[in-house]
């Protein structure tokens, strides 16, 4: 269309809503088509402008979105607010489908469809739960359904016999089934699938794994030998195939400062022959504290610094000097050659 066949069209164009025709220069508002006025494009009800354009058109006319729920939209049997878009009329009312929801459960029921059970909406295997208590039977497991016969029962859970099968291959399934994901599998089909297995309770982990001590762990599972609390992440200690916390592996197996008789959770140091915590190696003169970069010497079996023991008499450290060179001697016996006669 030309710019004057347009003009012509507009010239002759009337405003859908007021029916007059329009200014040449006025601004006109194109809705799916229709024109109209910018005073005349509003709310059916409240006679107002659409917030930002958005309106909702019902039996031909146009609402804001406020005056369309209150006249038309459905309020939701759960939370009250009004229904906009899809719609679920259940149980003599109308529901959001994220609203409509087993009242046992909690899962949503607008796809899965539901089933009435004194005066509740339910999902089917809650249904068919409440049925059984009410007969004093079981549910089973796989299929849902009231089992009429005797059930076989597999760690407190309740099977048609003839629904006790891998989910896998079909095979009937012995007390060494397992489970994972709801599912029951064989054991070989379930190694097949390359789930861990943990270390302590034998049963499939789905979650976090540990792994230590060459095996794998749930993290409840995974626990100090001693006091069998789970170490939730923490450092812990090995010992011949067996896993400490800190406290307890140093009870059990750390050394014992020959000072303070605790045992050394920390750095250990090593001289005279014992072992001592890095606060307790200390001068046992004057408290200043050692370091086996310093130089000392054994008195009384502990360590006497420099300073200390040049103030020791001549005669005791003539003593001490002669002593120390004794077990010098013992510790690096000479080799003694044997004469001829």
């Amino acid at each position: 269309m030309t710019g004057s066949n347009m003009s012509n069209a507009l010239a002759n164009a009337a405003c859908q809503r007021c029916q007059a025709r329009f200014a040449p220069a006025e601004r006109i508002v194109n809705s799916n088509g229709e024109l109209y006025h910018e005073q005349c494009f509003v709310c059916a009800q409240c006679f107002r402008p659409f917030p930002e354009g958005l309106f909702y058109e019902f039996e031909g006319r146009k609402y804001c979105e406020h005056d369309f729920q209150m006249l038309f939209a459905p309020c939701c049997g759960s939370c009250g607010e009004f229904i906009i878009g899809r719609v679920i009329k259940a149980m003599n009312n109308n529901w959001h489908p994220g609203c409509f929801r087993c009242e046992l459960c909690d899962i949503e029921l607008a796809d899965l469809g539901f089933v009435k059970n004194a005066g509740r909406h339910l999902c089917r295997p809650c249904h068919n739960r409440e049925k059984a208590k009410g007969l004093g039977k079981y549910v089973c497991q796989r299929c849902h359904l009231v089992i009429d016969e005797q059930p076989l029962m597999f760690k407190n859970d309740a099977y048609h016999p003839d629904h006790f099968s891998c989910t896998h291959c079909g095979k009937e399934l012995t007390a060494e089934a397992r489970e994972l994901k709801g599912e029951l599998y064989c054991l070989p089909c379930h190694d097949k699938m390359g789930v861990p297995i943990c270390g302590a309770c034998r049963r499939p982990i789905e979650g976090r794994v540990v792994n230590a001590l060459g095996k794998q762990w749930h993290v409840e599972h995974f626990v100090c030998a001693k006091c069998e609390k789970p170490f939730l992440g923490h450092r812990h200690y090995e010992k011949k195939g067996l896993a400490y916390c800190e406290t307890h592996y140093n009870q059990l197996f750390g050394d014992v400062c020959y000072n303070c008789s605790h045992v050394i959770e920390g750095d250990v140091v090593s001289a005279l022959n014992k072992a001592w915590c890095v606060n307790c190696f200390s001068c046992s003169t004057c408290n200043s504290k050692l370091t086996l970069k310093n130089k000392f010497v054994e008195f009384d079996m502990k360590p006497v610094c420099k300073r200390c023991y040049e103030k020791f008499p001549l005669e005791l450290k003539k003593r001490l000097k002669k002593l120390s060179e004794l077990a010098a001697r013992k510790a690096h016996p000479k080799s003694v050659g044997l004469n001829s006669a």
